[in-house]
């Protein structure tokens, strides 16, 4: 039986991308938000999620560091996703033919080369693929969107011009949830360890803390401290470390961390992407 994977955004959003691309057997299950999509692992709905915690464009997907530390669930996998803007138009158009193009207001603004060059009127609309599909149902040869080559394979559009977006470097890491860890063995491959902790209220507790991992030879990859109930005393912080729990160094850089904390949870161990 096909696993039941939930992501954020319409068939053909890049989210759906990146869960077929982890789970190319899976059956997609759509959410409006991220919050559903959360909720429809945690209810027994689907059996992972598939969510975007960062862009190398623009930063830290802020609700993912609010809502997955609080959720229960446990990261159990990341994947690189390279975000490759494409101009999707109805079949048999042409890019000549194309005079407005709607997407994204993020996914416009990346392509505002190409979009200048080729004079096009811009429409904002809610997602990428919600645009794609769209466009698709109106079938008119002047209108155009901007979305994945994944997007215009689930409607049945052409790629008038692909590769459009202004950085090529423009890249979305994406974590798989789920309701049980799957921590994978020592040894077998490169890990990651995903936890978020509180310091304790004495002086220079977040440097002492990190101090731990320094001196045990643990490569921190991520450091992000947010605000808890909007206050600006109570700050918690989350991390990414290379190394399993069972390394030797990792223990100690916890046992020391643990001198320095009031709050310590795991939310993964799991094997690292490819970037």
């Amino acid at each position: 039986m096909a696993k039941l994977i939930a992501f954020q955004g319409e068939p053909g959003a890049f989210s759906h991308a990146a869960a077929h691309a982890l789970f190319p057997r899976g059956q997609a299950v759509p959410c409006v938000s991220f919050e559903d999509t959360i909720a429809a692992v945690q209810k027994g709905k689907a059996d992972y999620g598939v969510v975007p915690v960062e862009n190398s464009l623009y930063g830290r997907i802020t609700d993912i560091y609010h809502l997955l530390p609080e959720s229960g669930l446990f990261i159990t996998g990341e994947h690189f996703l390279r975000v490759e803007m494409n101009l999707l138009g109805v079949k048999g158009a042409t890019l000549k033919d194309v005079k407005s193009v709607q997407s994204l207001s993020v996914a416009l603004g990346q392509c505002r080369k190409f979009i200048r060059k080729h004079r096009l009127r811009t429409v904002n609309a809610a997602d990428t693929a919600g645009s794609a599909r769209e466009i698709a149902e109106r079938g008119d040869k002047s209108a155009a969107a901007i979305a994945s080559r994944y997007a215009a394979e689930v409607y049945g559009l052409d790629i008038l011009a692909s590769n459009i977006e202004d950085a090529s470097h423009n890249t979305t890491r994406f974590l798989v949830i789920s309701k049980t860890p799957e921590t994978p063995r020592r040894g077998k491959t490169k890990v990651k360890t995903t936890f978020v902790f509180r310091v304790r209220n004495v002086p220079a507790a977040l440097y002492k803390a990190m101090g731990g991992f320094a001196t045990n030879g643990v490569n921190m990859t991520k450091l992000e401290s947010y605000m808890l109930d909007g206050s600006f005393t109570a700050t918690q912080f989350y991390a990414d470390i290379e190394g399993h729990p069972d390394d030797r160094s990792v223990q100690l850089a916890f046992e020391e961390l643990g001198f320095f904390t009031d709050h310590f949870h795991v939310l993964g161990v799991y094997p690292a992407g490819k970037v």
